[in-house]
């Protein structure tokens, strides 16, 4: 009998690309704040989500150079524990909460892009990078101090799609602006039968649980966002109007499951 949590299923159930959770992250976080045209915030939402009126056409843009791991210590092999991460969270409402929604996200890893599709991220592959902070100090690396500067890039297909600046000016005691909404997320899993593509397996809203969240060194300042037209892509559709703070952060959690959402 084969074994593993997602494909490839296997004798020894170790070839799966996703194992089974828990699962563990912590990651540095570069993150631009943004207005885009409400309306094209509200094309990327799906059935059952609404704009918040409060904040419509808000989203933030975050890149994250993460480190994952299971139960078995994942994180000392360190070329399949290591990824970095592009994606956009749009404000919205389910009912009468606020939440976040993710309409575009980019990966350097396989393995996180199986994770993420079974949470309902919509993952692609690219290439991100992002400035890093290290504790020797020296010309090299900025400090998490006022005038500490960021930046940060996404590709992908060789096309860039994103560029990032940020620059420090205070520590943030209150990290809202970068958790305070729950993330909701749409799995979708279509069919392969003809007349039925239009009829998926799985369609269903959830929205992220995640239980031993920790958020240290939060600064924000000034945030410079742009976004690149690119073939295949509509992440450009959401082109700020107008950009607002930029934070750098450091951030973990763990994932064990998603909660469905009803209408």
């Amino acid at each position: 009998m084969v074994k593993g949590y997602t494909v490839p299923l296997s004798p020894r159930g170790d070839a799966n690309l996703a194992s089974a959770p828990p699962w563990h992250y912590a990651g540095d976080i570069v993150a631009v704040e943004f207005w885009t045209d409400p309306a094209a915030a509200e094309a990327t939402l799906p059935d059952g989500l609404s704009p918040d009126p409060d904040s419509s056409g808000h989203a933030v843009a975050l890149f994250v150079d993460w480190q994952f791991s299971g139960e078995n210590e994942e994180y000392l092999d360190p070329v399949r524990s290591q990824y970095r991460e592009f994606f956009v969270l749009v404000d919205a409402r389910w009912k009468d909460q606020p939440v976040s929604w993710c309409p575009y996200i980019y990966v350097d890893n396989d393995l996180a892009l199986a994770r993420g599709w079974v949470q309902g991220f919509p993952k692609k592959l690219g290439s991100v990078q992002q400035t890093r902070v290290f504790a020797a100090p020296g010309r090299a690396s900025p400090v998490l101090a006022a005038g500490g500067r960021f930046g940060a890039t996404v590709s992908a297909h060789g096309r860039s799609l994103a560029e990032a600046r940020v620059t420090l000016e205070e520590p943030v005691s209150d990290p809202a602006a970068l958790t305070g909404r729950p993330t909701v997320n749409l799995r979708h899993f279509p069919r392969l039968a003809a007349g039925q593509y239009d009829k998926p397996a799985v369609h269903e809203l959830v929205m992220m649980v995640s239980s031993g969240q920790q958020v240290a060194d939060v600064w924000a300042g000034t945030g410079e966002i742009e976004l690149f037209p690119a073939r295949g892509e509509e992440l450009a559709d959401l082109a700020p109007v107008r950009t607002g703070a930029g934070f750098r952060a450091s951030m973990a959690y763990t994932v064990t499951e998603v909660r469905e959402l009803t209408a």
